[in-house]
């Protein structure tokens, strides 16, 4: 694990009341050295590493290579480029993985990854952690026959994730979560996206459509001006919204039993949990008992392939109005 993200999980294992041992945070790259002062000494302590609290007693490992020795499952949160070789060698170790979003660069990697862990019998859960929000949950188990989907996930611009495109930052989450509703295939997709204050797709538009029927328009940005997260659905009779900030989530539905329609609004039910805790976790339990994980290689391969599709149609647009884009090398960048 490495970064921010590593110490969020390692948080989320900590408060857990029904925690593992967190053992040990490792970075192929010796953390990147990201406490300066450990230059030329010793690997430093999880706690010296990205402000990471003291408290959690980790230990610190030199490589991948060294921290597969010592664990049963691990979290592999490191650059998607390098997803396919530390995931595969975890395997390799006889070491489930629970790898962060995009599963890998390309399909075709999220294939091989899936391969060897079937290969292998073990676990893969990829991390699209809105899965877990207590809204999402919620809806979810409201959904009966979604058929038009309107999403906007925005954000202010920051320097984190600039070598990646926006799609596979922030829309891959809420593709993920169209395909999980609508349980169908895509068959057509429509995109346009363009670069405004880097060298990558800042601001995405999508329109899918499935198997099924069902439209999803979706637009992600990380230029915006606040902070935005809507995901909206329409189904027969009934609006759902879910907030992903508040952690729940609105059905708004016509009542035709009178004589007249009556318009009513109910708040679902949810239970408190923290997405990222809930994850993790739900991945332990994967661990446990062996049973299949909510977000598999294979759903985390959909997710990805949608994208790659959105991408795709982004670039023939650019192509069209003559403002080819800059790709860099694999179809997702580098987080």
């Amino acid at each position: 694990m490495r970064g921010r993200r590593s110490c969020s999980n390692a948080r989320a294992v900590l408060k857990r009341p029904t925690r593992r041992k967190l053992r040990s945070s490792a970075s192929p790259t010796r953390l990147r050295r990201r406490a300066e002062g450990c230059r030329g000494g010793p690997m430093p302590d999880l706690s010296e590493v990205e402000g990471c609290p003291p408290l959690m007693g980790t230990r610190a490992f030199g490589s991948a290579d060294e921290l597969l020795d010592a664990v049963q499952a691990a979290s592999v949160v490191i650059p998607t480029a390098r997803h396919r070789e530390t995931v595969s060698l975890a395997f390799e170790r006889g070491v489930d993985v629970l790898v962060e979003k995009p599963i890998a660069r390309t399909v075709e990697e999220a294939d091989a990854l899936i391969r060897q862990a079937e290969e292998a019998g073990r676990i893969l859960q990829v991390g699209h952690v809105e899965r877990f929000n207590p809204g999402v949950a919620a809806a979810k188990a409201a959904t009966r026959n979604p058929l038009f989907f309107e999403v906007h996930r925005l954000g202010v611009f920051s320097s984190r994730s600039l070598d990646v495109d926006v799609v596979f930052d922030l829309m891959i989450h809420d593709l993920d979560l169209v395909l999980w509703m609508t349980g169908a295939s895509p068959v057509e997709v429509r995109a346009v996206g363009l670069p405004v204050l880097s060298d990558k797709v800042d601001i995405a538009n999508a329109r899918v459509e499935f198997s099924n029927g069902a439209v999803a328009n979706l637009t992600a940005s990380r230029v915006s001006t606040e902070k935005v997260r809507k995901f909206r659905y329409f189904q027969p009779h009934e609006y759902i919204s879910i907030d992903f900030t508040r952690r729940d989530a609105l059905v708004l539905s016509v009542d035709r039993d009178g004589p007249e329609p009556r318009v009513g609004f109910r708040k679902l039910e949810t239970y408190k949990r923290e997405p990222l805790g809930a994850e993790l976790e739900s991945f332990v339990e994967s661990v446990r008992t062996r049973r299949p994980p909510l977000v598999g290689g294979r759903e985390g391969r959909e997710a990805l392939a949608l994208a790659e599709q959105v991408m795709i149609c982004i670039e023939q647009h650019a192509a069209r109005v003559h403002f080819p884009l800059r790709r860099a090398a694999g179809r997702t960048g580098e987080l």
